[in-house]
């Protein structure tokens, strides 16, 4: 049996660039209106902040066949074998592991997604999943083959610095067999640091340059994430290449709160027009003959 191609390693893989976007909404159509754009290269569903059900990952995985692209799953610590394994099950090919804080979480994530096998390839690194009867290996056609063990070890895995344990011992984390995309998260290391929200201060641009050189230097893919592409700049000049642009949700709220201020600066500004007119003024009486009956 040929696995599903995993999209996303094969760009990574030819030293292409990407381009990604996030939703957390798990319904299917998006990735179908996400695909029809033609714009990109795999869908994150942010399962992190999202509900969701094992039905919702299954009809996401339909989606991202359908429209031929990859799917990427973002997972809390709690649920790293769980959700992993249920993600890769229903065709999800990427996992993004928040929280990581030491080696030995980097490991965690890696054996969440890699077989337990000696035919795991070492510098992807060797994991703890067995065989499963799931949409990914047909369900009860081809589990247990050879060509299920490729396609774990060809699961891209990007985990998130975000921690400041984790920017402390840097290079040991991504030194981990197996990790291939490293994502700085300043919301969570601005927190972690004492200066909550200070996205811009000194310490967090540190911790976010120092990521991402060090990714680069050990020939790992480092990813941005971006509200526009107007912010770009800046990490293209340091050699990024791996964009996720927008959420769903940032977008529906941006045109929620920008077009309904716009609606009501047109309604208040059409009542101002009708107090500023004049008022007609009332009709004189006719002078002459009164009504006969």
């Amino acid at each position: 049996m040929r696995m599903r191609r995993n999209l996303l390693r094969a760009r990574l893989d030819a030293g292409q660039p990407t381009v990604g976007t996030h939703i957390l909404s798990a319904w299917p159509t998006l990735v179908e209106l996400i695909g029809h754009s033609g714009q990109y290269d795999y869908v994150e569903f942010t399962a992190e902040y999202a509900p969701f059900t094992m039905h919702d990952l299954d009809n996401l995985g339909r989606s991202f066949e359908l429209m031929n692209m990859a799917g990427m799953i973002k997972i809390e610590q709690t649920q790293y074998t769980h959700q992993a394994m249920r993600a890769i099950g229903s065709g999800f090919q990427s996992v993004l592991f928040a929280d990581i804080r030491s080696v030995e979480d980097a490991k965690l994530a890696v054996d969440a997604v890699r077989a337990e096998t000696t035919m795991a390839r070492g510098a992807r690194g060797r994991g703890r999943l067995g065989v499963g009867m799931r949409r990914d290996v047909g369900t009860v056609r081809h589990g247990g083959t050879p060509a299920y063990v490729d396609a774990l070890n060809e699961v891209v895995i990007a985990i998130m610095v975000e921690k400041k344990s984790c920017v402390d011992d840097l290079e040991a984390i991504l030194s981990v067999p197996g990790i291939d995309m490293v994502q700085f998260g300043a919301s969570d290391y601005s927190m972690s640091i004492g200066k909550t929200g200070q996205y811009g201060h000194p310490d967090v641009l540190a911790a976010e340059t120092r990521t991402i050189k060090t990714a680069l230097r050990m020939g790992l893919h480092p990813r941005v994430e971006l509200r526009d592409p107007s912010q770009a700049g800046r990490y293209l000049k340091m050699g990024v290449k791996h964009f996720c642009i927008g959420w769903d949700v940032r977008i529906l709220a941006d045109w929620w709160d920008g077009k309904g201020a716009e609606m009501r600066d047109l309604l208040k500004a059409q009542k101002g027009k009708a107090k500023a007119q004049p008022k007609a003024r009332p009709k004189a009486k006719a002078k002459g003959r009164g009504n006969y009956a």
